[in-house]
């Protein structure tokens, strides 16, 4: 546990959403992969990220859920009250999530600095972790939109990238952000690695009001509809279905990097945003046939990959190179490690077929 004391005024906003839906039939439209312990650690992903952030933010937090996960929410961290567990009426990405919690808050605390973190990601690394969001803070402060730009350990394609330029005067730690650019090839992306881009985590620490500024800067009506909603809640519902669907990253911090007005701090700490199930396999210690859940319920011969005997059946697995068995008891997953990524394609045609149930 961290010794470090509660930054002044700091609170963690944490967006819990989206359904996981490469880690199914584990995660589901009503158990995503947040409120499950994807690590065997005795920790689901959103109480690890609490757990986390508590050394820097003290009690201070806020979780923006869907209405449907409030509740479970709630249950896994008695330690907030209702009034920190901000229930979305329906999916609107993340500018609206964090848009929100920055309105109440710049109501709730003025001199507050927020810094959110998803609730679905791993990282290891508290110590490291919480020297970078201490240096975030130090810069949001002073008016920076901050984000956390995490050192790639490969060339991969299926995160955007910060290219970093000058330090901040007086920051050594901190400096400013010349672009963010999108999911790249293989060979664009190698080319990042090597010339020392960083991984766009989604992580921000920024002054509510600034980022509302900023906001405004693009869309006025936006922010002022979340001002608005802060100072009365009771229009949440008449006009949440009216905002605009659009990640933060595109909405605010995109063309305010290109009016110089974002920095970035060096995450030196391992990450992972648990993406699929080759992702998971990795995060799991051990050799050969890793599996989460109950090791008993698991029996195999010159095997490798990851099972998950979820459904309380004995699972065998013979011959096969990493292999992927997922049992949920209402379903069951094979597949490869190099395919985990297509499990997405199997929700959608569940979706389609209408077996609403399953997803």
């Amino acid at each position: 546990m961290s010794s470090r004391a509660p930054l002044d005024h700091f609170w963690a906003v944490i967006p819990a959403g989206g359904a996981g839906t490469r880690l199914w039939p584990v995660s589901r439209s009503s158990a995503p992969k947040f409120l499950l312990d994807l690590t065997g650690s005795g920790r689901t992903l959103l109480q690890a990220t609490v757990d986390r952030l508590a050394p820097m933010a003290g009690p201070r937090c806020l979780v923006v859920t869907g209405r449907a996960h409030r509740e479970a929410v709630l249950a896994q961290l008695p330690e907030l009250g209702p009034d920190d567990v901000v229930a979305e009426p329906s999916a609107r990405d993340s500018m609206a999530a964090i848009g929100l919690a920055a309105a109440m808050l710049e109501r709730r605390d003025p001199e507050a600095v927020l810094g959110s973190f998803a609730a679905d990601h791993v990282i290891p690394e508290s110590e490291q972790f919480a020297s970078a969001v201490q240096a975030a803070y130090r810069a949001a402060q002073q008016g920076w939109l901050v984000t956390i730009g995490i050192e790639p350990t490969h060339p991969a394609t299926g995160f955007g990238y910060i290219r970093a330029g000058d330090p901040v005067p007086g920051l050594s730690e901190v400096r400013c952000v010349e672009e963010f650019v999108e999911k790249p090839t293989t060979e664009v992306a190698a080319g990042y690695v090597e010339a020392g881009y960083r991984w766009n985590a989604g992580m921000f620490v920024v002054r509510p009001g600034v980022l509302l500024d900023l906001l405004a800067e693009t869309d006025p009506e936006f922010a002022a509809s979340l001002r608005a909603v802060a100072a009365a809640p009771d229009t949440l519902e008449e006009v949440w279905p009216h905002l605009p669907k659009i990640a933060i990253d595109h909405a605010v911090a995109e063309p305010a990097a290109a009016a110089g007005r974002v920095a970035v701090v060096a995450g030196r700490f391992g990450w992972d945003d648990v993406g699929d199930f080759a992702s998971l396999a990795d995060l799991l210690a051990g050799s050969g046939l890793k599996v989460l859940g109950e090791p008993t319920l698991v029996r195999s011969i010159d095997a490798s990959g990851l099972v998950i005997p979820a459904g309380g059946r004995t699972v065998a697995v013979i011959g096969l190179e990493d292999v992927v068995v997922v049992d949920t008891g209402d379903a069951l997953l094979v597949t490869t490690l190099d395919r985990a990524q297509e499990v997405k394609k199997i929700v959608a045609a569940l979706s389609e077929d209408g077996h609403d149930e399953l997803i």
